[in-house]
């Protein structure tokens, strides 16, 4: 494995801990079960709101569209005084530019995904290059895949050289690690690829790509928060967390809040530590809090589609 800028020792992988599959479902579940009180309910919602990452990462993505969906992200409702914006937009990386021109002086980041996203089939080389034209376009943040071939071949080694490499050519960028957990298929598999991407350098770790069903799960999610837990307990270093696909209710988002809470504390409650990777979950959320400001559902026409 190639160094990297920490001052701990790196594990064997090969050792991460077992999951106990029943045990981690049912705990999951049971953050479904709490009650949440309409102000809190409230405060969740916006906090939501705040957390999401709006995304576009389609073939017949353009200039116009990217431009459309950045304005959304700093005007999710002007009929709703008080919102809060998204905290970031993603695109590919030939679209930094246009992003990045769009949002300004917002404050809401510009997120690119890079090393041949969604596959991860390309040479390091062209990854490597593929991140450092995102981060000089612009991006304030980058999101690659893991290579999960050579993962579930168990050349760990491999994962963590990959990683290690795109988050120096990232820069000052921060650097989210996609796992891919729905092709990882076991709990056992999502833990030790989470803690080889923190030993390496990522700074959040994300369930998924958002194209392979599965996506994220709130087990798979948990699995992911408690080796974050473990390993800022061993090292004193946070990492940040974005569920991806899948969280498209407001209902579901708040039961991840809970947990997140739960399982991390208040520490991770805001938008540097934690993410939703779920474009279509902002207007759910918008239809919410019209209905807790008005008492009244309006149609899900009423907010803009991109």
């Amino acid at each position: 494995m190639v160094a990297t800028n920490t001052s701990f020792a790196i594990p064997d992988f090969s050792l991460s801990p077992r999951i106990d599959q029943v045990g981690v479902e049912e705990r999951a579940k049971r953050f479904t079960a709490r009650s949440i009180k309409a102000e809190t309910k409230v405060n969740g919602l916006m906090l939501t709101l705040n957390m999401i990452d709006l995304t576009t990462l389609e073939g017949k993505d353009s200039e116009g569209k990217v431009k459309q969906l950045c304005y959304k992200a700093q005007h999710l409702h002007d009929a709703y005084p008080g919102l809060p914006t998204v905290a970031a937009v993603c695109v590919y990386p030939s679209m930094v530019a246009t992003a990045k021109k769009a949002l300004g002086n917002s404050g809401v980041k510009v997120a690119s995904v890079s090393t041949a996203f969604p596959s991860g089939q390309a040479p390091k080389s062209v990854k490597i290059a593929d991140t450092k034209f995102a981060v000089a376009n612009g991006a304030d943040e980058i999101d690659m895949v893991i290579s999960r071939g050579k993962f579930l071949e168990g050349e760990y080694n491999f994962i963590f050289d990959e990683i290690a490499a795109i988050k120096e050519a990232c820069g000052t960028a921060r650097l989210k690690v996609i796992l891919e957990t729905g092709e990882l298929v076991t709990y056992d598999k999502v833990r030790r690829a989470s803690d080889i991407a923190m030993y390496a350098g990522a700074d959040f770790i994300k369930t998924s790509t958002g194209k392979i069903s599965p996506a994220a799960t709130m087990p798979v999610t948990l699995v992911m928060l408690e080796a974050i837990r473990d390993f800022y307990y061993k090292t004193g270093k946070k990492i940040a967390m974005k569920p991806a696909g899948g969280i498209s209710k407001s209902k579901l988002a708040l039961h991840y809040l809970v947990m997140l809470q739960e399982t991390l504390g208040s520490g991770w409650m805001n938008n540097e530590w934690f993410r939703f990777g779920a474009s279509s979950l902002a207007n759910d959320v918008l239809m919410q809090l019209e209905k807790e400001r008005t008492g009244v559902y309006q149609s899900a026409n009423y907010f803009s589609v991109d």
